[in-house]
């Protein structure tokens, strides 16, 4: 796509009148590209943060997107949970609690006719609007002003709200000490929205290109500069929707590293994971704060969880999954 925005679509122009030969043009376009893959690359956290909806949007637009995703949220969640409710209503297993819940959606102007439409779109459509739902953090707190931010959120949210522990503080930690292949899947996952935000970016920097060379009036062929800067806008769009669908698989891998990494992750750190799950939530929650804020007084709770010189005789040091063997992967966090 890079090579499409620097070396087709200049020219489109008169891109020879920069004094060079057809064949010093076309190296040149291929230098640019590539150097423009290198910094885009060094670029890749600030570009997400752009589509995240972090960085560059002015604060009165992030607020009101802010808004319009958490009432989507809401509605989202009450169009669910007033489908599940009607359809044990059939099944005869509603809750007498329940009950009145459901009659309160009933009459609710706007889930009434939203739940007329959904009943009769079926089972499919239920699942269809669980995944939309579940594209969407659970604390309110943690919603963004976007569609991928929120997205990616739900997941960087998991391991705290289920453990309390905070994958984006010890992301390099969980990184180092989950199965391979639990770490290979969250790297084949991240792939598939990268190339998704690399299109919509390549896309975007071809626009830009095509509307300074129409700006100039320099177009040899200007049908087909209009042609570029009408059809590509729509396909970015469309990048931004797949790169939020890609973003289940990535979802899942990071579910799966916190799960199946958690004990590793324990054993690495010296710490025992206790049997009781509030005991095990007020562990990491120690362990995360450690390493994001640093010592105090008040992390020496975490004494209760550490491991005994005995028990490491005992159990050997711990072992860690070997290093992925390309060299390129570099374990970064997923945000």
């Amino acid at each position: 796509m890079l090579i499409f925005g620097f070396v087709v679509v200049p020219k489109l122009s008169r891109f020879a009148a920069l004094g060079a030969e057809k064949g010093q043009a076309a190296i040149f376009g291929l230098v640019a590209t590539a150097v423009l893959g290198l910094v885009l690359a060094a670029l890749q956290t600030p570009l997400y943060r752009v589509l995240e909806g972090y960085r560059g949007w002015p604060q009165w637009l992030a607020h009101a997107r802010r808004r319009h995703h958490l009432a989507r949220k809401h509605l989202l969640r009450n169009r669910v949970d007033a489908l599940a409710l009607t359809e044990q209503e059939r099944a005869g297993r509603l809750a007498v609690a329940n009950e009145s819940v459901l009659v309160a959606f009933r009459a609710h102007p706007i889930i009434s006719r939203y739940l007329t439409t959904d009943i009769r779109k079926g089972e499919a459509w239920f699942a269809l609007l669980n995944e939309q739902l579940h594209r969407y953090p659970l604390d309110d707190r943690q919603v963004t002003p976007t569609r991928l931010g929120n997205a990616i959120r739900r997941f960087e949210e998991y391991g705290y709200d289920r453990y309390r522990l905070d994958s984006q503080v010890l992301w390099h930690e969980l990184n180092a000490a989950v199965p391979d292949m639990a770490r290979q899947q969250t790297d084949d996952a991240r792939m598939s929205v990268d190339f998704f935000v690399s299109l919509l970016y390549g896309h975007l920097l071809v626009v830009a290109a095509a509307i300074a060379d129409f700006a100039i009036g320099n177009a040899v062929r200007p049908w087909l500069v209009a042609a570029t800067i009408a059809v590509l806008p729509p396909l970015m769009l469309l990048w931004y929707r797949l790169a939020v669908v890609a973003t289940d698989e990535w979802a899942g891998a990071v579910r799966a590293m916190v799960n199946l990494g958690r004990h590793p992750l324990a054993a690495a750190l010296g710490l025992t994971v206790p049997d009781r799950v509030e005991e095990e939530r007020a562990m990491w929650h120690l362990a995360s704060d450690l390493v994001r804020t640093g010592f105090h007084p008040g992390q020496t709770a975490l004494d209760t969880y550490r491991t005994a010189p005995g028990e490491w005789s005992a159990r050997g040091e711990p072992t860690l999954p070997a290093a992925r063997p390309s060299p390129d992967a570099d374990g970064t966090s997923p945000s």
